[in-house]
């Protein structure tokens, strides 16, 4: 039985968020969830404002670009879908977000890689922990939130792929046109961070993507005391699914088949709700789109709903140079259909 969310006492010191996820779509969904977070200032928590606390829990698989070179070169753990995460719960994303986001042009060494991904490699090797070095350049962003690794030891993905083959590492998968039957972290078993399953156990609401399906999403699941954590929770657990689909992780997919890889990797229910876009893709877009492979997530809601998932869809789409989720708009209908309302008198 899940946990009722109309507890007054959890209405009057504010409620507990945590995301999992990776790359840009986990940063998308925290830039417009800080909006919601109870100010410093404020009293406490009102319709508008009933997050307490947002934990954000980052996939650690990334090897390619700045990340990639660090991680190799320097033995830590892949920084930029952090450093991502800490400048979209960034007080204001000014001057010091901009900075971390900052990527030298030139010089050689130096070219390609963040000012944030340099900073943070940098306090590993000065704390010699890199999950400290996350808390400590949280604080320094004065982030509204907290930032977890869902581990910290070394992991890689492999895929084992429709053909047959076995494919290393996240940035190969990426590439590859085949698809993907079965994904495994290598070492299987790790640990995850301590404090990352203990915002799991506490939290009101549990949410995963958007992002890539096999190299986003899942990483996290494989997991085991994190899945086991999301499993024995009964606050409602919303996977985000992603707008469009992604040539050779999921060429085709509807959405339930998004689902089904979820469940079929973890083996135990983590899911409760999905919430998916209706609005449509202007032709335009969606043409450039499919020269490159990619179409919209089909919604397959019969097929949804017979696998005892709720769905719940709405206006989430923005569209610019690229299609992407409107954080605003996510954000408020996370909060209006799962988290509960202030009691008026």
């Amino acid at each position: 039985m899940k946990k009722s969310v109309g507890n007054n006492s959890k209405s009057l010191r504010g409620l507990q968020v945590v995301a999992l996820g990776g790359g840009t779509g986990l940063s998308a969904l925290l830039r417009g969830l800080k909006l919601h977070v109870v100010r410093r200032n404020d009293q406490r928590p009102t319709e508008e404002r009933p997050i307490a606390d947002i934990a954000a829990i980052v996939t650690v698989t990334d090897d390619g670009g700045s990340s990639g070179r660090l991680r190799r070169e320097n033995r830590i753990l892949p920084p930029g879908d952090i450093r991502n995460c800490m400048v979209a719960l960034s007080k204001d994303e000014a001057l010091l977000s901009r900075l971390f986001q900052y990527r030298f042009q030139a010089g050689r060494g130096l070219r390609g890689h963040n000012f944030g991904n340099l900073f943070l490699a940098a306090l590993t090797h000065v704390t010699g922990d890199f999950a400290e070095a996350v808390r400590v350049s949280s604080k320094v962003l004065a982030i509204r939130g907290r930032i977890f690794p869902s581990t910290v030891s070394n992991v890689h993905l492999v895929a084992n792929l429709a053909n047959g083959k076995r494919v290393r590492g996240e940035t190969n998968i990426s590439r590859s046109s085949v698809a993907i039957r079965k994904l495994e972290l290598v070492p299987r078993r790790v640990r995850p961070l301590s404090a990352a399953v203990e915002a799991i156990r506490e939290a009101d609401l549990i949410l995963m993507g958007p992002g890539s399906l096999y190299t986003s999403v899942i990483p996290n699941l494989l997991i085991q005391e994190i899945a086991e954590s999301i499993a024995r929770s009964r606050a409602p657990r919303v996977y985000i699914a992603n707008l469009m689909t992604q040539p050779g992780e999921t060429t085709d997919y509807a959405l339930s088949e998004h689902i089904r890889a979820i469940q079929d990797h973890v083996g135990k229910r983590v899911i409760d709700s999905v919430v998916a876009n209706v609005r449509e893709v202007s032709p335009e877009v969606a043409e450039r789109y499919l020269a490159e492979g990619a179409r919209p997530v089909r919604t397959d809601a019969e097929k949804v709903a017979k696998l005892k998932v709720k769905l719940v869809t709405g206006d989430l789409l923005d569209e610019h140079r690229v299609i992407r989720h409107n954080s605003e708009r996510l954000a408020r209908l996370l909060v209006e259909k799962f988290l509960p309302r202030k009691k008026r008198r």
